[in-house]
């Protein structure tokens, strides 16, 4: 037996009416920890940087782990024999999940690369404790205080009680331009109709020996989605051989700014989810007669708010592969537009086809400490949409960690570009 109280001591509190907000102290303080934010994070605190990441969900991930986005793309050039376009946080991604057989690869003139979210979010948790990264999670940004053209100090409620953080350099990584926006700086949203997002899902229980090509799919919700109420008219379910698990985007769901109407997002993803389970069950039963839900992600984004940088990417340099001074990413990946409801717009590219991401898309010109990475980087809505995906988000997150550590207590608009340039050599340079 425990010689020990049956239950501890309690005591009475009360609120104070001004109870004092909690303070810490960074050099580098990241706002998002999707994989651009977890990338510049890592990459800053292999830096030597204290590092401060901070999310307002209640885990890390971002749209990677929470929403089971569940496919890196962008990560590899064009074609059968695609080699690998982005290293840094993805070389340890693709060597630690693939030990676990935790990776599949799909390869066409396009490369994805299906993951296990479960193993992806604890790869995270341990890539961020492992590199010392003081993390905050649970928190909503509430106000910035600014400092002549520098960011001093970000306020930020949680459930605990609210927080202040210092820094010397930021990183916008929230997707949708939140810090930016909550400084006062030009931001860009769509001038009508919205990018849709998707709610995935991950089955279980699936037959593998009898599933159904992607093009049979894809021609029968041409044929049928109306009838089942489905929105979009096409869309994917990918097999994750050896498991009886298929990852399913079959649906589009509206992303709005609007508080309300964001939190509805989620009921209404989860019901064209549940249609599309419905139609998978009737149409190919063999495969997918037994199958049932084993996860739902949080609804999906694609684009909502982004920054007004010193460039905007514009589709035509995207088309036409055009190499910057100051590029910091690279990707092959096709535009893919999610503009309309019923489908959208699959422009891919060809085997030789790059294209890249300038460090001024990163940097809006009114301060001189932030630096934006992953899908609130500037560019036109096409550009953005070849560009948003999770290799060159990868790529944009180093870059930033590498800008602020290069810039200091100075300014990122004043950096040595071709120093810049070397650090991400293998980024935006490197060839098989």
């Amino acid at each position: 037996m425990l010689d020990k109280p049956l239950a501890p001591a309690t005591r009475i509190v009360r609120r104070g009416a001004s109870p004092a907000a909690s303070e810490h102290e960074a050099e580098i303080c990241v706002l998002g920890a999707g994989i651009s934010g977890v990338s510049a994070a890592v990459e800053a605190a292999r830096l030597g940087r204290k590092v401060l990441l901070v999310d307002g969900l209640p885990a890390l991930g971002g749209q990677a782990v929470n929403s089971i986005i569940g496919t890196f793309c962008g990560l590899f050039s064009n074609g059968l024999e695609g080699y690998q376009l982005t290293h840094g946080l993805a070389d340890d991604i693709l060597r630690e999940l693939g030990a676990e057989g935790a990776l599949h690869y799909r390869r066409g003139h396009t490369t994805v690369v299906l993951y296990d979210e479960v193993a992806f979010g604890r790869f995270v948790e341990r890539t961020v404790r492992a590199a010392g990264i003081a993390v905050l999670l649970g928190a909503v940004l509430r106000r910035v205080r600014l400092e002549d053209r520098r960011i001093g100090a970000l306020e930020l409620a949680t459930r605990y009680g609210d927080v202040v953080v210092r820094a010397t350099g930021f990183v916008d990584a929230t997707g949708d331009a939140a810090l930016a926006f909550a400084a006062g700086l030009d931001c860009r949203e769509p001038a009508e109709g919205v990018v849709y997002g998707s709610q995935m899902m991950v089955l279980e229980h699936v037959d593998e020996a009898h599933y159904p090509t992607r093009e049979a799919v894809s021609a029968r919700l041409a044929e049928k989605a109306q009838s089942y109420g489905l929105v979009r008219h096409d869309g994917f379910a990918f097999a994750f051989p050896g498991r009886g698990t298929a990852l399913v985007n079959m649906n589009h769901v509206e992303t709005p700014l609007d508080p309300f109407a964001a939190s509805a997002t989620g009921f209404i993803g989860k019901e064209q989810a549940d249609r599309s389970l419905d139609f998978l069950r009737r149409e190919f039963p063999a495969a997918f007669g037994k199958a049932r839900v084993r996860a739902y992600g949080l609804p999906g984004i694609r684009q909502t708010r982004w920054i007004v940088g010193r460039h905007q990417l514009t589709v035509d340099e995207v088309r036409q592969g055009t190499m910057f001074a100051d590029a910091v990413a690279r990707t092959a990946w096709p535009i893919e537009q999610h503009h309309n409801a019923e489908g959208y717009v699959w422009e891919p590219f060809a085997e030789d086809h790059l294209h890249y991401v300038p460090f001024a898309s990163l940097t809006p010109a009114g301060l001189d400490n932030l630096v934006a990475a992953g899908r609130c980087i500037d560019a036109d809505s096409a550009a953005l949409s070849s560009v948003r995906v999770m290799g060159p988000c990868i790529a944009m997150g180093a870059a930033a960690a590498h800008a602020l550590d290069l810039a200091g207590s100075d300014s990122v608009h004043q950096l040595d570009i071709g120093q810049l340039r070397r650090r991400l050599g293998a980024n935006v340079d490197a060839r098989p």
